[in-house]
């Protein structure tokens, strides 16, 4: 039997819809009338746990449930590993491009879907998540028994994390060193800035390997605001190589060819089960200098 995959949820609001049907159509312009229509009839949008019929009344309060699909949906061509796996957790090394969870024109391209239909074990949950340009390491709850366990070293910071980043040189700057500043939300929407007021973000920042045109760094974030690493990059001077939003937004290059040179190369924390030490480290070859 195929394992069941993730669903979206949203709780309805008090409003005037006459029906299910005109809500889902006037919340997700997007998605045609006939598109909710088929999905209803077979079977895969739900309202307080039961198969909706097309034309269900609107009923506030009430949760609706439905798996998204995305016609023609683009292959992302590179596969993830599996660095570890146990009863759990399982430890997956992303490629750049894919998604962790399913979100605008991916589902069936992501992570998390992958992983569900690879492994059969529809209660993979990931821990954390990576952009999609980010490759290399995201955990995954493997049951939910143990999840609130691991869970919470996320929550707490207890996990330490090292990036490691193609940049261009900082010939100025003496290494190794923190650097600290406020991010707030900017616009366009999915962009951070930074912005007067005390630091909620810091990176510890290192040189690995130095080139002529290229450096590569090692970076440790000790916070994980959005896109941490990359604003800091880009604010002092050496944005990561492939960043299409950070210092300015830009067209990604077609062909996955101008990938975003940053990978979570490594996860370090003491299991909370077992007390013991736990490291997992990449493979994953990045580009020379």
């Amino acid at each position: 039997m195929e394992p069941s995959l993730p669903v979206s949820r949203v709780a309805l609001p008090p409003g005037g819809w006459a029906s299910l049907l005109d809500f889902l159509c006037e919340r997700f312009p997007a998605i045609g009338r006939e598109v909710w229509l088929e999905r209803m009839e077979r079977g895969l949008v739900t309202m307080d746990g039961v198969a909706v019929p097309r034309l269900a009344p609107y009923r506030p309060g009430s949760v609706v449930t439905y798996r998204r699909e995305v016609v023609d949906e683009p292959r992302i061509p590179f596969d993830e590993t599996i660095v570890h796996i146990d009863d759990d957790l399982v430890v997956a090394d992303k490629p750049h491009y894919l998604p962790v969870m399913p979100a605008g024109r991916h589902v069936e391209e992501t992570l998390s879907v992958r992983l569900v239909r690879r492994l059969g074990n529809p209660d993979l949950v990931a821990l954390h998540r990576l952009d999609r340009g980010t490759a290399g390491l995201v955990v995954f709850s493997a049951r939910p028994s143990s999840r609130d366990a691991y869970t919470r070293l996320f929550r707490e910071r207890a996990i330490a994390k090292t990036y490691e980043a193609l940049a261009p040189p900082l010939p100025g700057q003496r290494f190794p060193f923190t650097y600290e500043s406020r991010l707030e939300r900017g616009e366009p929407f999915f962009r951070m800035r930074e912005a007067a007021g005390p630091p909620n973000a810091c990176t510890h920042i290192d040189v690995i390997e130095r080139g002529d045109r290229l450096w590569r760094y090692r970076l440790e974030p000790v916070t994980g605001r959005k896109h941490q690493l990359r604003v800091h990059m880009a604010a002092l001077g050496a944005p990561i190589l492939g960043d299409t939003v950070y210092p300015v937004v830009r067209e990604e290059v077609p062909g996955f060819a101008d990938p975003l040179c940053l990978l979570a190369r490594e996860l370090r924390f003491i299991d909370p089960l077992t007390g013991q030490e736990r490291i997992f480290r990449s493979d994953r070859q990045e580009p020379a200098l």
